[in-house]
Formats: structure tokens, C-alpha cells, sequence
């Protein structure tokens, strides 16, 4: 397998540790790795996380998973989604679309893939060449006793690194740790969600079904002719649940109340997630931030800049940054002057892909009568429209070091 590297100017070896072995964390090993660091990351799942809902890699993504040499095996794993089928609140059909028409995208380019298939992909590039720690996290970070990340881990002990970054997910407890709270970062965007799996008895297969009313959606989305089915229940509420968040008997009664009296096959859905085996709740949201490092710790991916759910774009932001943020220790040895970098040359890339939920991304889930109606009057219209052309956010930015 060849790829290309970022450009590199420095010589000599840092010594980085990576929290989180997702696709950011992974990413961020591989091209660290090439460009001459030694690589410890660390996960605090006892192995890879296999599931999740499928994700998009899209535009200026994909040339990083072709620079890696990866895109022929991400193509293999490609979804290849038939149609999203839209119901009002009794079940009738609305429109069926292909998935591009809704999103907007390069039509034979971008990606959909399980997430745990990319994460696996990942892995395999990077488990001989970097030292993985499953089962473990880190306990405290001290950059104040000299030129290092001095780290304590809750089973491995302590070590010193030259570099921490924090790849550990929206609520990352490396942003906690040196950054402060949450709550100063989060913009809450008025929807929590619930996601799982559920028997695949409704004969669906490479498709999304999703049902609507006002403030209230709920999704089955079949990635091939699988017996399970990814299911998916989102609702508004203006403030955010912040007591239920980590109590899932809470957050499941409040899934049940905002679900109540609802159509379609959605009772069962509901049921189903009281006794699913791989539940998660979320609210929608975005990380915002000033700054994405401070002295040697940098975050990167949803711990930076999350875009939500919403967008479609965190996998994509995670690789693209994943490159970035290597390309820049690559080229400037000085931690200082490549962080900076790092920030100026991907926040405008950041700041447009945030904004598509405020430029459209979230009219998928209307939450009024008037905006649903006027919703579905567009997908309506859709049916006899050329495709949704590629949003500019996608591919709006370039990447250093492209060989001549």
C-alpha cells in the first residue's frame, strides 16, 4: 500500500499520546506515525467499538482516506443507501428520494460506511506501528513540572510525552481537564435523540424510513439485508435534560413521554429500545471554542469542534483535521507554532460545516406544523429536480502537501 505524507521539515521524534481510538484519534496516529512520532493511544474500551450508526465521508475527507491509501477498501465497505423515504405522522409516503438529493454530494464520490467498519480500517493501518492501550484512560495531566505532558493513567502508571491530544468525543474529558467544564463550549441545539438497534421485521434493506410530526421524528435506517436495523428517535425540547443525561431509566421515560400517542410504527420502537442492548442518548449539539490548545495538549474532532449530528460532517471534520493537525507538528517543530497552524488553517473549514445547521441542515426535523408542511413541499419538488448540488462546506478546503 503506498500514500502520501504530510510535508515534513523537522526531524527527531516526539513522543505523542493520543486519547481516543476513534476515527479521529486512528487518523491522527497514522499521519503522526508516518511524519516520524512515536504514537501511544489510548482507549478506554476494552476493544475497537464495532458499532454505530453509518457515517458519511464526503468531499475533502475523501482525499484524506485516498492519501492513506485506504478509499479502495472504504469503497468496498460503502453502503450504498437505495432511497430515504419520508411518512407523515399516519405512515403514508410523502416522497422517496435517493440520498443525494437531500444532502447534496459528489455523485460517485462520497462515502457511507458502518462506523465501526471505518474505525476497524483504521486500526488495521496503524496496530503495528503504534502502541494501543484498550482499557485504560488518563487520570491527570500535569504540564507544569517541565518541557512535557507528564500523565498518569488509571491502570498503566505514569509516563512523559513531548504531546497529549485530546480525540476522546464530544464530552471529552481531556477538554475537562485542561479547558474547563463543558457547558462553556456547548451550544445546545434543541433536540435530544436516542439511538439502537431492533430487529429488522419490517423488510428493509439499504434505505431510510423517516417519520415526522412537528418536534418529533423517529428513523429505521437498514444498511443491506441485515436481520437488525439501526433505529433512531429524536424530539425538541427548548432546554436540554441535563438530569437525565447519564440516567438511562430517566432518559427512557423521557423518550416514552415525548413518543407518547405516536403513529407509524413507533410504539414498537419505543418498546424496543426499553430492552435494546446498545442504547445511547444525546442531545444535539456543537463544541464551539476560542482556542483548541493550551501549552502541549491540542484536541481535535468532536472534542474541538463537533458539529452535530445534524450536519452529517463529523467524520469527515475528524479526518480532515486528523491531517491537518499532523501536517503542522510535521512542519513546525516549535508544539507552539504548529497548534497555531493547526487553528488557522482548518477553523474557517470548521466554522462553515457548523453552520449548515443554521444554513438548512436541520430542516430535516421540523418543529412546527407550518415548517413541516413547507418541508415537505421542497422534497415534494425534489422528485423533479436535478440532484442537490455539493455543498460548498464539503470541499472548501484545500490540503497541503499534495505531491508534485
Amino acid at each position: 500500500m503506498t500514500a502520501d505524507r504530510p510535508t515534513t521539515r523537522a526531524t527527531g521524534r516526539r513522543r505523542v499520546l493520543v486519547s481516543g481510538a476513534g476515527v479521529a484519534g486512528l487518523a491522527l496516529a497514522y499521519w503522526l506515525h508516518r511524519s516520524g512520532c512515536t504514537v501511544t493511544v489510548v482507549e478506554k474500551a476494552g476493544a475497537l467499538r464495532d458499532g454505530g450508526y453509518p457515517i458519511d465521508v464526503r468531499g475533502t475527507a475523501t482525499e484524506v482516506v485516498r492519501r492513506m491509501g485506504l478509499l479502495p477498501r472504504v469503497r468496498e465497505a460503502h453502503i450504498a443507501s437505495r432511497r430515504c423515504t419520508f411518512l407523515r405522522a399516519d405512515g403514508s409516503a410523502v416522497a422517496s428520494l435517493s440520498p443525494r438529493a437531500v444532502v447534496g454530494g459528489a455523485e460517485g464520490q462520497d462515502l457511507e460506511v458502518r462506523r465501526g467498519d471505518l474505525v476497524a480500517l483504521l486500526h488495521a493501518v496503524v496496530r503495528d506501528d503504534v502502541d494501543v492501550l484498550f482499557g485504560d484512560s488518563v487520570d491527570t495531566l500535569d504540564q507544569s513540572s517541565g518541557p512535557g505532558v507528564d500523565v498518569t493513567f488509571r491502570r498503566s502508571g505514569r509516563r512523559t510525552f513531548d504531546l497529549v491530544v485530546g480525540a476522546d468525543g464530544m464530552h471529552s474529558s481531556t477538554r475537562e481537564s485542561v479547558f474547563g467544564p463543558e457547558r462553556r463550549f456547548h451550544r445546545y441545539l434543541g433536540h435530544c435523540f436516542a439511538l439502537f438497534t431492533m430487529a429488522n421485521t419490517f423488510g428493509l434493506s439499504r434505505e431510510l424510513v423517516l417519520w415526522n410530526t412537528p418536534g418529533r421524528a423517529a428513523a429505521l435506517y437498514a444498511v443491506g439485508g441485515d436481520d437488525e436495523v439501526h433505529a433512531f428517535l429524536t424530539f425538541h425540547r427548548p432546554e436540554p435534560p441535563s438530569g437525565a443525561l447519564r440516567n438511562p431509566a430517566a432518559w427512557r421515560d423521557l423518550v416514552a413521554a415525548a413518543f407518547a400517542g405516536a403513529g407509524w410504527e413507533v410504539p414498537g420502537m419505543v418498546d424496543a429500545l426499553r430492552g435494546a442492548a446498545d442504547p445511547y442518548f444525546d442531545v444535539a449539539g456543537q463544541i464551539r471554542m476560542p482556542h483548541w490548545s493550551r501549552g502541549r495538549v491540542a484536541l481535535l474532532g468532536d472534542a474541538a469542534y463537533a458539529p452535530s449530528f445534524l450536519t452529517g460532517q463529523g467524520t469527515s471534520l475528524a479526518l480532515v483535521g486528523a491531517y491537518m493537525l499532523a501536517n503542522s507538528l510535521a512542519v513546525h517543530r516549535d508544539h507552539r507554532a504548529a497548534f497555531a497552524a493547526y487553528e488557522r488553517d482548518l477553523r474557517t473549514f470548521v466554522a462553515m460545516n457548523q453552520a449548515l445547521v443554521d444554513n438548512g441542515a436541520a430542516t430535516l426535523f421540523p418543529t412546527t406544523e407550518r415548517a413541516l408542511e413547507q418541508r415537505n413541499t421542497r422534497l415534494r419538488d425534489l422528485r423533479t429536480m436535478p440532484s442537490a448540488p455539493v455543498r460548498a462546506a464539503y470541499t472548501a478546503l484545500d490540503l497541503p502537501g499534495i505531491p508534485s
